[in-house]
Parts: C-alpha cells; structure tokens; sequence
C-alpha cells in the first residue's frame, strides 16, 4: 500500500487509501462462491420490489418524474419502457426497490443496501454494456462501502441524533459500485468518496411522510442518483479532494462528536474476508423490519395450534420500544403492526396484495381482530438490538396460552432464506406485473447472471 503525499497536504489516511484500493480492485477481484450466490439473491430481491413499487403511489410518481425529464436512453426504467440518463433511472429504480417494505436491510449500519446500490448498478452497467459478473462484482462493492460508513460513525447514535443513516450510507455504497462499473483508480477512487461525501445527507424527519413518497427518495432514489452523479463526474475527468478525512474542516469532524467519534479503521475493517451482504437480510414479508418476527411467530403458532381468529381472546406482541415506535398504529397497512397481526390471524397468511390493501384497514372484522391486539415496548428485547425480536402471547377462548419467541427472523444472517425462497417471494411479487412467463425467466437469467455478457439484455424482461 502507498501513501501519497504532495506539497504541504498530509499523506492520505492508510484506511481511505484501502478503501481506495478495494473500490479499484473490485471489478478485477473474483467474489467467494458463496458471496456471489448470496449477491444474487439481493439482486433478485432488489429487482422485485422494483418490478412490485411500479403499481405503488412513490413508484407511480417515481415514473413520472422520470419520464417527463427525457435525457439520453442510457439506462431503463423498470416495469417500463423509459429510457433515460442513468442519473434519473437510478433515482427512479431506487425509488420504486422501497416503494413497498419489502426490500433488504443491513442492520449494524442501520442502512435498506439495496434499494439505492443495486439501482446504481444497474444503471451504470447498462451505461458501460458491462456483463453480469462485474454487475455482481460492483453491488457486493457496494454494501461493503455504503455499509461500513455508517458503522464508522457509529451508525444508532448516528441514527438517534437526527441524521438520517438510510440515505447517507448507501450513498457511498451505490457510488463505489458504480466507480467500480466505470473503472476508477485508487485515485479516482478517493476522489470519488469525496464526492460522495459531498452528496451525503438526509434527516430522520422521513418518519413523518404518510405516503411513502419521501421516504422512497431518501432511502433508495437519491443514495442511487447521488452515486452514479459521483462516478459520471470521474468518468467526465472531474478532480477532488485526495483524502476527505484530513486537514481543516474534514469529514470525521464534521459528522463526529466528541462522545460519538467517527472511527476511520471501520472503513476498511476485514475489507476483503467480511463481506456485508452476507450479514444483510432479505425480508420473507412485505412489512416493516420490526413486524418481521411477530408474524414469524404468529405463523408458528397458527400452524403448530390451528389457531383461527375467532379462538383468540388477546394477542400480546413484545418488541423492543426502538422497534414499536415505527409500527405501533401506523396509517399505511405495510408499516402497522396491529393491522398486520390481524390479517395473519384472519387469513393464516400475509401475502403483497393484503399488506397493501388500505381499504382493509377499515374492514369491520379487522378492527374487531386488531382491538384485541396490545403491543408492548418491552425494554429486555432492546437490549438485544439490533436483533429484531418479537414475543407473541396468544391467548385463546378454551383458556389456553400459547407463547412463541422469534429470535432470528426468517431471512437474517442468522436464519437465511433459501435460494427456493427467495425465487418464491420474487416470482409471486413480479407475476402479476410481467406475467408468469416473463417474471419466471427474469428469474432465471438472475440465477444465471454470470452468463450475461451485457446487463442490457435484461431490458426486454424488466421493461
């Protein structure tokens, strides 16, 4: 490794340097056989929610905007024919990937990866005709960078003093992804954190944002846009800043705090042998992360008891308070987890369309179910976070009580879904949009991706 030092600039950060030199390998690295697997799944998952968001109101204004601003036909729209810059298709796909709740997450980072990396590399492989296994390559980049920035900062008190993590982390890891598609040099590469970092941004107040619209640019469409602005700017010859973590006004002082330090190390911890999407979880529900594990449960004691609604007298739900604050009585069915107890206890079952289905959330049987549903803030289960735990107590009509922990959410490092279903959940979200022909081969070429030789291939199936 080198350190670069001109004039009176101080040498660059070992650390950045690095990362630097991880980004510029990437396209060149071959990826472990199990994380390339692992990578396709979040692709697929990606691709889904996008396919899914198109028929949602973010995806819906999403195509919207993009389709009134033209541009260059570098990069498609998915679920459409647009054609546009890769800058408005990337901030479109990130924008329809979280249209919904039901795309990945990373939660040591505190960050949704995909939505905004995955379209970020999407776009610029489309751009630069590059083949399936750089596209692999670049989004595994991704959520190795986009993932350790926030954990550099310490990502949950990041999180509580108002910055908004979703947003400014897969910032940098949809432009490492697409530097690595455009072929930066460690140079380059430094250049291009700067830029990122430049870009970064976003407040907490999306918790407020009742339509999802928002919250959909923040999470998904601006990290997408914002990196793939970055990586055209290199490609175009811009300059930078060699090392944004030194000198007068740097990065670390400017996003740490004397008692939350920024710590530079976590930028390139294990670079190379802890690759992040391995311990990034793909959701089996198109809920909240924090409904994930009481439906876990509640399925579990369905199945096991042949519990039907009518038998239940109450139904206690355990969560951490962290995790209650953002579901408990929400106005979108997605994202409340009253509503979506109540619809796994009347349908055995929760599928896309009754997550999704608003006018539900005034249907009398629901409510009745849901009045007898309590959730509780329960302050042992935040001591485990940022495991999203759930305890679920059911108490029925014959006097019995049946009580089921989900400590390892189906879909988690911990408790991984199949490669089946995966394939499952993505066929059933894409059919009903592509139809099944067309939604079973997408599925296909993505298990195949290695064998494309140009991303621009899948156009026919996503458009």
């Amino acid at each position: 490794m080198t350190n670069e030092s001109t004039g009176g600039v101080p040498a660059v950060t070992p650390q950045v340097q690095q990362l630097a030199e991880y980004i510029a390998g990437a396209a060149r690295r071959p990826l472990p056989a199990e994380v390339q697997e692992k990578t396709k799944h979040h692709v697929l998952d990606t691709l889904a929610a996008m396919i899914s968001g198109t028929k949602l109101l973010p995806g819906r204004r999403a195509i919207a905007y993009a389709r009134s601003r033209g541009g260059v036909d570098e990069a498609t729209v998915a679920g459409t024919k647009i054609l546009t810059t890769v800058e408005n298709a990337a901030l479109a796909n990130g924008m329809l990937a979280h249209s919904d709740e039901t795309d990945d997450s990373h939660a040591a980072s505190q960050t949704h990866p995909g939505c905004g990396i995955v379209s970020a590399a999407l776009a610029m492989a489309e751009r630069e005709r590059r083949g399936g296994t750089a596209f692999l390559r670049a989004v595994a980049l991704g959520y190795d960078v986009g993932t350790r920035f926030t954990m550099c900062l310490n990502a949950y008190e990041f999180r509580e003093e108002g910055h908004s993590t979703h947003s400014f982390g897969p910032t940098f890891g949809a432009a490492a992804a697409a530097g690595s598609l455009v072929r930066v040099d460690a140079r380059q590469a430094r250049h291009l954190i700067t830029y990122a970092g430049q870009q970064a941004s976003g407040v907490g107040s999306w918790g407020a944002d009742l339509e999802h619209i928002e919250k959909a640019f923040d999470f998904g469409g601006m990290p997408a846009r914002n990196g793939v602005t970055a990586a055209s700017f290199l490609k175009q010859g811009f300059t930078a800043t060699d090392d944004i973590f030194q000198g007068p006004r740097n990065f670390l002082m400017a996003y740490g705090t004397p008692s939350r330090p920024a710590d530079v190390n976590e930028l390139a911890r294990d670079l190379g042998s802890t690759y992040e999407i391995m311990r990034t979880n793909i959701k089996r529900w198109s809920v909240g992360s924090p409904i994930q594990a009481p439906l876990d449960s509640l399925l579990e004691l369905i199945r096991e008891h042949g519990v039907k609604a009518d038998d239940v007298v109450r139904c206690e739900v355990r969560v951490s308070p962290a995790s209650a604050t953002t579901v408990d009585n929400r106005l979108m069915p997605d994202i409340c987890m009253q509503h979506m107890c109540a619809v796994m206890l009347i349908d055995g079952i929760v599928t896309f369309e009754s997550s999704h289905d608003e006018p539900r959330m005034h249907d009398a049987r629901v409510l009745d179910v849901r009045g007898r549903i309590d959730l509780v803030r329960d302050e042992e289960l935040q001591k485990v976070f940022p495991s999203r735990q759930g305890i679920v107590t059911l108490t029925l009509k014959d006097g019995r009580e049946l009580r089921h922990h989900t400590r390892a959410v189906r879909g988690t490092d911990e408790n991984a879904m199949t490669r089946a279903e995966v394939d499952e959940k993505c066929f059933h979200l894409m059919a009903p949009i592509l139809g099944k022909r067309r939604a079973r081969t997408l599925c296909d070429t993505v298990w195949s991706l290695e064998k494309v030789k140009d991303l621009r291939e899948l156009r026919p199936l996503l458009g």
